[in-house]
């Protein structure tokens, strides 16, 4: 089965318009992860609906300006209407504030694709992030995602910002029923959830840093520029 690698990087936030264009140390975030998913010579493309993002990347990035709620939506909107990826039936979705992102978190979402239409990864979840919103906790049973949420405190494992989906998992998952939940959350892996679908997860190494925010640009700094 063929696999590549999709980033959605919408330019639009209503907490930090112009992420993915970010600089971390000279470097503006999204050229950080679509560099560190290249090294992982898996075809990598970002998706985008801003002419600047495609600037900072160029040629594998596909440019649809269409309105999507998630990066989800996004991936699935552009294996539909873009040729290009006709030719693949495995993705692996990096979120593009995840400019740590390991080879090994890809490889995981790649091969627990074997097992599950969806995957994604996890790793222990540092007690002074429990607390805070913009991380989102997992709870899980073995190697299956029970649930996401922001809110809950004192238990769950770190979700990390990367999924796996098999080709006819994607392409249906536009057409689900968006529940309360989904909309509270603001987590688009909950619509798979609530629709009846199990998700595969794995747990990794990670030590980095997920940009949700200005703040974060600064805790980045203070672990990666000493």
């Amino acid at each position: 089965m063929k696999t590549a690698i999709l980033i959605p990087a919408r330019y639009g936030s209503t907490r930090f318009e112009g992420k993915p264009l970010c600089m971390l140390d000279g470097v503006p975030m999204i050229k950080r992860v679509y560099d560190a998913c290249i090294a992982s010579k898996i075809p990598t493309y970002v998706l985008t609906d801003d002419q600047r993002i495609y600037n900072v990347v160029g040629g594998n990035c596909i440019i649809d300006r269409e309105e999507y709620d998630n990066g989800t939506e996004r991936c699935a909107g552009a294996i539909k209407n873009f040729r290009q990826l006709d030719r693949y039936n495995k993705f692996i979705n990096v979120q593009g504030d995840m400019p740590d992102v390991t080879l090994q978190m890809i490889e995981r979402c790649v091969e627990w694709l074997k097992y599950h239409s969806i995957s994604t990864v996890y790793t222990d979840m540092p007690e002074e992030m429990q607390n805070n919103p913009d991380s989102v906790k997992m709870v899980r049973a073995g190697d299956q995602a029970l649930w996401f949420g922001r809110g809950m405190t004192g238990y769950g494992d770190w979700h990390l910002g990367i999924y796996g989906y098999k080709r006819d998992a994607l392409e249906l998952y536009p057409d689900m029923l968006v529940e309360k939940e989904e909309q509270v959350e603001k987590l688009e892996q909950l619509r798979w959830l609530k629709n009846g679908w199990q998700i595969g997860c794995s747990s990794v190494y990670f030590k980095g840093t997920e940009i949700n925010s200005p703040e974060d640009v600064d805790i980045w700094h203070k672990t990666n520029c000493r």
